[in-house]
C-alpha cells in the first residue's frame, strides 16, 4: 500500500506543537477508517455546504474539504501562507473529536503541507493547535495552524510563537473586525487603519481559488 493508506490504516502518530516546546507532546491513536462507500456518501453530501469557524462563516475562504476536515485561507496571515486546518463540525476541544476526525484533521495538514511547500518554497512549518482560551485559542473551534518557513524569514526564533499567543493570532478578533467593518462600509462608514490589515473578502477569495487549483495538481482529492 502506498504510505498515505498504511499511515491511515496503522496506527496515526501526531506531533503536536507545543507553544513553547514544539513537538513535545506525542498522541498514538488507533484509527478504524470508515468504509469506502460511507466515506464517498459523506463526501457527496458536503458540496454547497456552508462551512463555520466557530460562529464564522467562512465558506468563501475554504480551499480544501474532506469528510470531516476543512482548510481555509487566514484573515490576518501572520507570514505568507499561514492557513489553519479544522474540523467541520464546531468543535471547541481536540478531546472532543472522534478517531475519525482526529485522523482526518491531521492527515489534511499534511495533504496541504505537501502543496504549500511547492508554491510557497518552504523549507519548514510551525504546526500548531491551541486547545482552549488559557493556550491562547480565541474561537472555539479546533483548529491547527500551519505556517510555511523559509530561512531568514521574520518569524525567527520564538517570533512565531509569540505571534500565535499574541494579539496577531488572535483569529476570533480578525473575524470580528471583518465583520464589523463590513457592516460599516455598508452603512457608509470605515474603520481605523491597523499596522496590520485585514484582507479583503475578495483578497481571499482568489487565494482560496488559486490554492484549490494547486491542491488539484498534486492530485489530492477535495469536494469544493
Amino acid at each position: 500500500s502506498t504510505p498515505e493508506v498504511g499511515y491511515i490504516e496503522g496506527a496515526v502518530a501526531i506531533l503536536l506543537d507545543n507553544s513553547h516546546r514544539p513537538f513535545d507532546e506525542l498522541v498514538i491513536i488507533n484509527h478504524n477508517p470508515m468504509s469506502a462507500q460511507d466515506q464517498s456518501q459523506d463526501m457527496s453530501s458536503l458540496a454547497g455546504r456552508l462551512i463555520n469557524f466557530g460562529k464564522f462563516n467562512v465558506t468563501s475562504q475554504v480551499f480544501h474539504k474532506t469528510s470531516h476536515s476543512f482548510a481555509l485561507v487566514n484573515l490576518k496571515p501572520l507570514l505568507p501562507g499561514h492557513i489553519l486546518v479544522c474540523p467541520l463540525d464546531v468543535k471547541p476541544h481536540l478531546s472532543d473529536l472522534t478517531k475519525d476526525e482526529v485522523a482526518d484533521l491531521f492527515l489534511t495538514v499534511t495533504r496541504v503541507q505537501r502543496t504549500l511547500k511547492r508554491v510557497y518554497r518552504a523549507e519548514a512549518f510551525n504546526v500548531a493547535v491551541q486547545d482552549g482560551e488559557a493556550a491562547g485559542q480565541s474561537v472555539p473551534h479546533v483548529h491547527c495552524h500551519v505556517i510555511p518557513r523559509v530561512t531568514g524569514d521574520p518569524g525567527g526564533g520564538d517570533k512565531v510563537h509569540e505571534w500565535l499567543e499574541g494579539e496577531e493570532g488572535n483569529v476570533g478578533r480578525h473575524q470580528q473586525e471583518q465583520q464589523q467593518q463590513q457592516q460599516e462600509r455598508q452603512a457608509g462608514q470605515w474603520a481605523k487603519d491597523e499596522e496590520r490589515k485585514p484582507r479583503s473578502k475578495e483578497e481571499m477569495e482568489k487565494e482560496a481559488r488559486w490554492l484549490s487549483e494547486e491542491m488539484e495538481k498534486d492530485g489530492k482529492e477535495s469536494v469544493l
